[in-house]
């Protein structure tokens, strides 16, 4: 039985965007059940968590008695345990990677900057110089796409990180220039298991609200 270390409470802007939901969804495709191990804010920087997780981040996956932190490599270890996770091996960790290495940082730059930042005065001189090569990491990831149903031929633990990471540009209107790539995000957020994997994480901060 796999443990899932994840926070007990998180701001309402976090609810669906928590990393725990990667492995959430990996869990679910591979039909397999998991434990719930929940802590607070003031938890993640005990000595006995730092052991675990040095970052004092979340998720933590314990598996029997080995203990995994960073979301890709909790991914790849489930790919290795459950190769349904994991059809094509080496393009699947090559597009993990690329998922966490070559995209997120950007997306990642230009939706903070929009949801968070743009009341600054510098922020309207910094938009175009992120939406510039957001837009453009996209593209490259829509152009691979053309005759792809998925990002390693099969669904996988890499459209599971790309998913969750496009994802942070939800409402924004970036995504939705590239066909290909809506088609992908769609086709991905369709499937059952990110349904309810999703629904598992906005239901725990729902029944524990947090605190104001």
């Amino acid at each position: 039985m796999y443990t899932l270390t994840t926070f007990r409470s998180v701001p309402s802007f976090a609810v669906g965007h928590v990393r725990d939901l990667r492995v959430r969804w990996a869990l679910e495709e591979a039909g397999q059940p998991y434990d719930l191990r929940l802590i607070g804010f003031e938890e993640k920087e005990s000595p006995a968590y730092r052991r675990e997780q040095p970052f004092a981040q979340v998720p933590v996956l314990h598996d029997g008695d080995t203990a995994l932190f960073e979301t890709g490599a909790i991914l790849l270890h489930l790919g290795e345990r459950h190769p349904v996770l994991l059809p094509h091996a080496a393009e699947g960790t090559m597009w993990t990677f690329a998922a966490l290495n070559s995209v997120e940082p950007y997306v990642g730059n230009l939706a903070n900057l929009v949801a968070f930042a743009m009341d600054q005065p510098w922020a309207e001189a910094q938009r175009p110089v992120l939406e510039e090569i957001a837009l453009k990491r996209l593209g490259q990831v829509d152009d691979w796409l053309e005759g792809r149903d998925y990002l390693a031929g099969e669904f996988g633990v890499a459209d599971i990180v790309m998913t969750t990471v496009v994802r942070l540009l939800d409402g924004m209107g970036y995504v939705e220039r590239f066909a290909r790539l809506t088609a992908w995000r769609d086709r991905c957020t369709a499937r059952p298991a990110y349904r309810k994997a999703l629904a598992a994480q906005v239901a725990q901060y729902v029944v524990d609200p947090v605190a104001a």
